[in-house]
């Protein structure tokens, strides 16, 4: 601590972050020139009913490559529309700490296109991130998620977790909760289903 109650009779800590720690959410602006920033998202675009897509039990592999069919099956269509957010079950969150954390399924651009078709405007994820993670000496990734969701106004969570105790409720709703940092391109946040 800064300060403690004993010295000082109130206490204080210093705390320093990336703006892309833990849970946390994409401005568009993390990959889009002159976008938005994170305190310039409507908190509209960050409240709202769930369309969870439990892909848990069914694409589990390293690397496994998620495409817009995959996410369909999971749910019913007619459900993706405007307002719902998104949220993507791969069970992965399980995985961190390890290694095997950084091999993660991944999302394919048509998953992005898919979800921005329907006026889908966020999405949250269970894994360090939506694209391929590609560590060093392994090629590049270019991720085109990213750029798709990002870029069609669309923000991003990365690295949610619990959300396997979501299986099998109706009518979620959940808030998500950034910091208001203003000029800034994402922030840990804070996720209440």
């Amino acid at each position: 601590p800064l300060t403690t109650i004993q010295t000082h009779n109130y206490q204080i800590h210093h705390i320093s972050l990336g703006s892309h720690t833990g849970t946390h959410i994409d401005a568009p602006s993390h990959f889009i020139p002159n976008s938005l920033t994170i305190d310039q998202i409507p908190l509209d675009q960050l409240i709202g009913p769930v369309v969870l897509i439990d892909l848990s039990k069914h694409i589990v592999r390293p690397r496994q490559r998620i495409v817009w069919n995959d996410i369909i099956k999971q749910c019913d269509e007619k459900d993706l529309k405007p307002g719902v957010i998104v949220v993507i079950c791969t069970g992965w969150y399980e995985r961190w700490g390890t290694q095997e954390y950084f091999d993660h399924p991944y999302l394919m651009e048509d998953v992005a296109k898919g979800l921005i078709e329907r006026g889908i405007r966020a999405v949250a994820v269970d894994m360090l991130n939506p694209d391929e993670t590609v560590l060093e000496g392994e090629g590049e990734n270019g991720f085109k998620f990213h750029q798709v969701f990002l870029g069609a106004g669309g923000v991003i969570v990365e690295n949610i977790t619990n959300l396997k105790s979501l299986i099998g409720l109706q009518n979620v709703h959940i808030s998500l909760l950034p910091l208001k940092l203003e000029g800034v391109d994402g922030s840990p946040l804070r996720a209440i289903a």
